[in-house]
């Protein structure tokens, strides 16, 4: 049975920008269970933290955030890596759908603002 306490897998993500290189410790939600729940619930997400939601083939993904109570920059990955697009500053508690418009292969999910902050574009 699976339990909403149970721990992600953890890695490291560097992005590469204008600013130079960002390492992000990040949670892989690689199960259909953990890619439900992603950040919900959570009440903070530190500025070198983040969710990482691989997706194998590459595909439109949807996403929302019911249940999630700190703003977020979805940040919408393309196969070769590059940025598709990026949904900043996302509505808490929203059930509106929120779409890559696009194939992508991962979505990384960052504190809102942190985009920004970091030159991804």
């Amino acid at each position: 049975m699976w339990h909403a306490n149970a721990a992600m897998r953890r890695d490291q993500l560097t992005l590469v920008t204008t600013t130079g290189e960002h390492v992000i410790n990040i949670e892989v939600a690689e199960t259909d269970q953990e890619k439900a729940l992603g950040l919900m619930f959570r009440t903070s997400l530190g500025d070198g933290n983040g969710m990482l939601f691989p997706y194998a083939p590459p595909q439109e993904v949807a996403m929302w955030m019911r249940n999630t109570f700190i703003p977020l920059d979805m940040v919408f990955i393309r196969a070769d890596g590059i940025v598709h697009r990026i949904e900043a500053r996302t509505e808490i508690l929203s059930d509106t759908t929120i779409r890559s418009n696009g194939q992508v292969s991962a979505v990384l999910e960052l504190a809102g603002g942190a985009a920004e902050r970091l030159g991804l574009k």
